[in-house]
């Protein structure tokens, strides 16, 4: 069902390669690779799921807000979180030459579209 719109901003990215719907305990709900993808796209959002569950609670104890983005550069990829919602997260991982701002805004357009269908 998430798939079709998951498989949009990969594909709507330069240089993407895989994007996920995931819940913070690490679960997928639905994810699209790339056939080429050099990499397990639900194992990244298990373990970033870790992460952004301590960068939210950071973030509520410094009393700055809600968590909305997360950027993760690494050598060989960059990936893009969007928080959905309190119990969900998207992301999109892109190869070092890609483009992370239309992926960013990939996200961003394409949350409210996941969210109807949650």
């Amino acid at each position: 069902m998430f798939q079709s719109v998951l498989k949009e901003v990969v594909e709507g990215t330069e240089g993407g390669i895989a994007s996920l719907l995931m819940d913070f305990e690490g679960i997928p709900v639905d994810s699209y690779s790339k056939p080429d993808a050099p990499f397990d796209i639900n194992t990244i959002g298990a373990e970033f799921s870790v992460v952004i569950k301590s960068i939210q609670r950071a973030a509520q104890m410094l009393e700055a807000g809600d968590t909305a983005e997360i950027a993760i550069q690494a050598a060989k990829v960059t990936t893009v979180i969007r928080v959905l919602n309190e119990r969900h997260f998207v992301a999109v991982s892109v190869r070092p030459d890609g483009n992370v701002g239309k992926a960013r805004y990939m996200l961003r357009v394409k949350a409210p579209v996941l969210l109807k269908d949650m």
